[in-house]
């Protein structure tokens, strides 16, 4: 047993690194007074790199500015709703920026999704502007009977992109292109940009208005709006940045590998370039040699990534033929990282990767290892500063766990813990206890303040980064016409970490393959979400109230695995 005093609350701070604080003085400033700073004051800095295309950071603000322009006199007014639906593209971040320079709400959603997804978040955020990537127009159009969208902004991949692929673009890459001009409701990009002047000033956003809103899934597998306020987002990416000092404190320059939509790489690539004026190299899509090539060519000194994008990293059989050595730090979170990538990784690069907890609700980083610090496999690190955590008894959410080794729900307190969920004021509430946010993982601690999570409270699945609720694939499958009963599971994966697998029970006298139901799937919602494997079982596990037992089909595919 513990002391209370000494327990959950400081002990971890023997085992930061030097130099990196217990806590913050943290400094109020919203995002797009952010940009403003340091676009004057580096003004001839790059701040983003697009294919070979570099835009400074005085240019970088005033396309902000200007995109400000156009979205205020399209009606868009302090705390509206505008949603984007991009890859890592320039015109991801000058529209996040654009909102945040009138007062607006960014709410960045995940091109992957299904119609269907896409609706529901479209439907719950009262986003009234779109700003889509040209090939997803024609699917925005559709679902504007069923929301509030009006206005559909359209963007080209090309349009950033230098001179003569600009200009051949549309024709060597026709699937990646789709011309909008003349479509009803839809707006240019580029002409938008033309044909507004720039604000004259930042809207004087207050430290907890909400400047994003990422949907995140629930225990229901309904998404909900996580409501992030500029104080929020501000302060975590100063936690960040003392967590790494010694290690990054000078002109960093920023693999953009993580799609911005999701608020790991919003904090960890965009906002913290942007805040700390460092260089941006976007990567619209994530793939090895892309990736490798980019570091060598641009000499990247930091890398926030997940498992898999350092495992395919590492993997790549031309690895060996790109210089990594201007790489400094690196950061793995959204997925267990395990110990021979961390191996792997380091072999290469002669760079330990730091692991690092968060959540969509934290902004996302509430906890990481130090950088040059100890390892523990396994580990997601110590509480970064200004960041407080304790466990609680999973039978008794009233009482905190005092003993190393035990699990407990992980609860945190910071400034970078979330407002709450938009339009959810029970789930906002329940979240939320004496102003601890229970993150719905247990975790344990050991004596010298390392946390290790060692079960999902709410059966989450993780692959490849990305987060997946169960209950939202079972009743996709429970839809299909010869379907009883199904429940999904995460099973190990390599590569992924996680992928999913479904257990299904047929109607009686229907037959089924394995492939016709991941079609149905795939059909419905985002590919990293679908099945990809099925098997057929005449009766799942419930309890004695009839309810379907998750953990017996968890259980009957560790027997497989003996």
């Amino acid at each position: 047993m513990v002391n209370k005093e000494t327990s959950m609350e400081k002990i971890w701070l023997n085992s930061y690194a030097p130099g990196v604080p217990a806590s913050i003085d943290f400094e109020d400033i919203p995002l797009q007074a952010a940009l403003s700073r340091t676009a004057s004051r580096t003004p001839n800095d790059t701040a983003l790199v697009f294919q070979g295309t570099t835009i400074k950071y005085g240019e970088l603000d005033l396309l902000v500015s200007k995109f400000a322009s156009a979205l205020k006199n399209m009606g868009v007014g302090r705390g509206d709703r505008v949603a984007l639906l991009l890859p890592n593209l320039p015109q991801t971040v000058v529209g996040i920026y654009g909102a945040f320079r009138i007062g607006a709400v960014a709410v960045p959603n995940n091109p992957l999704y299904t119609d269907r997804e896409l609706e529901l978040q479209f439907r719950d955020s009262g986003c009234k502007w779109v700003i889509s990537l040209d090939t997803l127009v024609p699917r925005v159009l559709k679902l504007k009977g069923s929301t509030d969208i009006q206005h559909v902004i359209s963007c080209h991949i090309n349009e950033y992109l230098p001179f003569p692929l600009k200009q051949l673009f549309p024709y060597l890459k026709k699937d990646l292109y789709l011309d909008t001009r003349g479509m009803e409701g839809v707006h240019e990009f580029s002409t938008l940009l033309k044909n507004n002047p720039p604000v004259a000033q930042d809207y004087p956003s207050k430290m907890d208005d909400t400047a994003v809103m990422i949907y995140t899934g629930g225990t229901t597998g309904i998404s909900k709006g996580v409501e992030l306020t500029h104080r929020n987002l501000t302060s975590n990416c100063q936690q960040a940045c003392a967590w790494t000092t010694g290690v990054m404190d000078d002109k960093e320059t920023v693999l953009g590998c993580l799609p911005f939509f999701h608020s790991y790489g919003l904090t960890a690539a965009m906002n913290m370039s942007i805040y700390y004026g460092w260089t941006n190299v976007l990567i619209p899509k994530p793939e090895a040699l892309a990736i490798l090539k980019a570091v060598e060519k641009y000499r990247v000194t930091f890398i926030p990534g997940v498992p898999t994008l350092f495992n395919a990293m590492i993997n790549h059989p031309q690895t060996g033929k790109f210089n990594l050595k201007s790489v400094k730090a690196c950061l793995s979170a959204a997925a267990p990282l395990p110990l021979e990538i961390i191996k792997g990784f380091q072999a290469v690069t002669g760079i330990q990767i730091s692991e690092a907890y968060g959540l969509t609700e934290t902004s996302p980083c509430t906890h990481a290892i130090p950088f040059g610090g100890k390892v523990k496999p396994g580990c997601i690190g110590l509480p970064i500063p200004n960041t407080e955590a304790k466990l609680m008894d999973i039978e008794d959410p009233t009482k905190e766990v005092l003993e190393f080794g035990k699990p407990g729900e992980l609860c945190v307190k910071g400034p970078q813990v979330m407002k709450g969920y938009h339009n959810r004021p029970k789930e906002s509430q329940a979240a939320f206890r004496d102003g601890w946010f229970f993150t719905g993982d247990i975790a344990t601690v050991d004596e010298e303040g390392y946390f290790t999570i060692v079960d999902r409270k709410k059966d989450m699945i993780i692959s490849g980064g990305f987060n997946i609720y169960p209950r939202e694939v079972d009743e996709v499958l429970f839809a299909h016409p010869k379907v009883l009963e199904a429940c999904v599971i995460g099973v190990p994966d390599n590569h992924f970490g996680e992928r999913v697998k479904a257990y299904v029970v047929l109607k009686p006298g229907q037959t089924a393959t394995e492939q016709e139901m991941i079609d149905y799937c795939k059909e419905r919602m985002a590919n990293y979400k679908t099945p990809k494997f099925v098997e057929f079982i005449d009766q799942l596990p419930k309890s004695e109230i009839g309810k379907i037992l998750r953990k017996g089909l968890v259980e009957l595919e560790k027997k497989k695995e003996h």
